[in-house]
């Protein structure tokens, strides 16, 4: 089995000091960082994503998951960073205002970094303003919002309203998730992507980012 295989295997199952010793490894025996992200920790969240979309796995095991890569991740980043390997695109993410849930978010945020997408996360409780001025600021393309209460849903039109009568319009897409959420309502506010699911928001988000 190669080093790059056992990382992704090792990830799958979670084991975050197995995966850091494994991509130091990796490292040592001078397998460039960009290979290791994309053939180790990547392909095994991909794998992980996938078998989360067929109720393979749940969300402990995601979690589980994204804590083993965020491990590698750290011990590769220096090499990244030296290599010049650059991120697929940035995502500004968080729950709306009004609303205080954040597991899927976060679940979100897992999978997109499991895509190699640069994600900011704002939280929970976040204003419309502070979306746009977070996607400004990192020069975002995505901002990704989220809602569980349907009284908080109207806050995702605010954040529709506002970029587009700001000057990110034309290069910004708003994606918008959550239980109550549908394609329906995503066509009623404008927005320009819904997903119902952590994995597929994070497949769209790459390819958004791509386009």
């Amino acid at each position: 089995m190669s080093i790059l295989s056992e990382i992704s295997s090792w990830l799958q199952q979670g084991r975050a000091p197995k995966v850091k010793a494994s991509v130091q490894q990796a490292l040592d025996e001078g397998i460039p960082a960009g290979e290791i992200l994309e053939q180790g920790l990547l392909d095994g969240m991909n794998v992980i994503g996938q078998k989360f979309k067929n109720n393979e796995v749940f969300v402990p095991e995601v979690l589980i998951a994204a804590r083993a890569m965020t491990k590698g991740v750290e011990v590769l980043r220096p090499y990244l960073v030296a290599d010049g390997v650059e991120e697929k695109g940035t995502v500004v993410i968080g729950t709306v205002k009004g609303d205080l849930h954040d597991i899927g978010k976060n679940l979100v945020r897992m999978m997109m970094e499991g895509k190699g997408l640069k994600v900011i996360d704002l939280g929970v409780d976040v204003p419309a303003e502070r979306f746009l001025d977070a996607a400004r600021e990192n020069d975002a393309k995505i901002i990704a919002c989220s809602a569980l209460l349907t009284t908080t849903m109207g806050e995702m039109r605010s954040v529709v309203e506002a970029v587009e009568a700001s000057e990110l319009r034309d290069k910004v897409k708003v994606m918008i998730g959550g239980a109550p959420i549908t394609q329906a309502f995503c066509d009623q506010i404008g927005a320009d992507n819904y997903t119902p699911d952590a994995a597929s928001a994070a497949e769209v988000a790459l390819s958004l980012c791509m386009a």
